[in-house]
């Protein structure tokens, strides 16, 4: 049981670097497999197949992320950076959920999202109830720009990025500030 373990950790750290590099549709088993130290028929014992296998992917890394990164309704600035902090230090969780967006634009939803998801709305919605969080926008409008603040320097062109010389420090500090004025009443 041991070995199964070790192999099945083996197999999703493979696997999260292959899909994360190169998407469903471009990952490919031999890869992961060679990757892994293992044969490519445990993939599909563990798995049953590349689809599932980029599930139990996205959905681990969902799951770290929920627990590692919890959003806090009462310091959106600090939740904005410790985002931020996320994407740099694990641009494979942004490769993840852009690749899931991409492939599978209407498709599984995951559930660890799904999840996350109310449970954040809930508690902006909360903090808003409870005059601790200006009601300028709604949950939704607020959350999904709090995303995309704190990705805007890991999803900005490369075009762009190369011209970029302001160090990471100075980008992390003006997410915290954006999203702070965000949030500000008027």
């Amino acid at each position: 049981m041991r070995d199964a373990a070790e192999t099945k950790r083996r197999l999703l750290a493979a696997a999260t670097e292959e899909f994360a590099e190169r998407g469903i549709a471009g990952a490919r088993v031999d890869r992961i497999a060679a990757a892994a130290e293992c044969n490519k028929a445990m993939i599909y014992s563990y798995f049953g197949s590349k689809d599932q296998l980029f599930d139990a992917v996205f959905g681990e890394s969902v799951g770290r992320f929920v627990i590692d990164v919890p959003l806090d309704a009462d310091d959106l600035p600090g939740y904005a950076g410790k985002l931020f902090d996320r994407y740099e230090e694990r641009p494979d969780a942004l490769r993840l959920a852009v690749w899931h967006r991409l492939e599978r634009p209407e498709g599984k939803w995951v559930t660890e999202i799904v999840l996350a998801n109310e449970i954040r709305l809930h508690d902006l919605k909360r903090a808003q109830d409870e005059g601790r969080l200006s009601k300028h926008y709604s949950p939704m409008e607020l959350l999904v720009l709090i995303q995309s603040v704190s990705t805007a320097w890991t999803t900005t062109n490369s075009e762009l990025g190369v011209r970029t010389t302001i160090p990471r420090d100075q980008r992390r500090a003006l997410v915290v500030d954006a999203v702070r004025r965000l949030i500000a009443e008027d």
